[in-house]
Formats: C-alpha cells, structure tokens, sequence
C-alpha cells in the first residue's frame, strides 16, 4: 500500500515546499512544464490569458495587458465579484499582487532549458488556495503545449 502511495504522489509531478519569498515566508507549489520558458511566462503576465488557466479568475480589466510593478486593474472572480489588484513586485521571471488589501500569490518561472518550472507562492494564511494553483498548473501546463493549430481544430 505504501508503494502505490508514493507511486501516485510520484504522478502528481507538483511538489510543494515552504520558502522565504520577498514577501515573507510561502507555501510554493510547482511543476516541471515542457515549454518554451518565455511562452509559459506570456501566459502569466498577459491579462487578457488569465481567465485560460486561473480557475478563479473570470475576466480582468486592466490596461496595458501585460502586468508590471505598479500595474492595477480589477479580476472578476469565480463568484462573479470584481476585486481591484495591484502587481506589487514584478521582475524578470517573477511578480506578486496583492488585491485589495491583501497580499495575494506570487508567480515564478524558472528557466530550465527548453522547459521551466512555474510556481505559485501562497500566504500560509490561504494554505487552502494550494489547491485551486495545482489546478492552474495543470491548465498552464495545457495551454502552454498545445500549439495554436491544436486550438483552432
């Protein structure tokens, strides 16, 4: 029994590690992507892709589309609320936003060849959201590999 645990803990391919970020101490939950790094972090800093792969997220309004630090906009949520944002650290392969008042996730790439790692870090506080990120990792994952030609057809 304790193999075929480990074997299924082994396919989730999503680790999960506590870690000190710029925004203090993270809950970060990853996965290895097997995709351009610069395409799968397209994905995470263009606004207007955020409803393909954020199971919360409905629709954003912000202007320009592709986030930075001081960038602020509404997301309209799963429960259709619209809630303000603003990226609060935004670098080369990494940024954070806190929405509302609140400190929310932050988001990384990590660069590994022709692939990359991408992360989400997650307040202690909101341990719970870990599963609605594995769940965005996996969509990422999805979106990011299938080509456009896949898409359209």
């Amino acid at each position: 029994m304790t193999g075929e645990s480990t074997s299924r803990l082994g396919r989730l391919r999503t680790p999960l590690t506590v870690a000190e970020t710029p925004e203090g101490i993270r809950v970060v939950i990853s996965r290895r992507i097997e995709a351009p790094p610069k395409r799968v972090w397209d994905l995470l800093i263009d606004t207007r892709r955020w409803p393909e792969w954020g199971p919360s997220v409905l629709d954003v309004e912000t202007q320009p589309h592709r986030i930075k630090e001081g960038s602020s906009g509404q997301v309209q949520t799963y429960f259709d609320t619209w809630l303000h944002f603003t990226v609060t650290r935004a670098s080369e392969w990494s940024w954070a936003w806190r929405i509302g008042p609140v400190q929310a996730t932050g988001h990384r790439v990590i660069p590994e060849g022709e692939a990359c790692r991408v992360g989400f870090e997650v307040p202690l506080y909101a341990f719970p959201y870990v599963l609605v990120c594995w769940w965005a990792l996996r969509r990422i994952e999805t979106v990011a590999t299938t080509s456009p030609t896949e898409i359209e057809g």
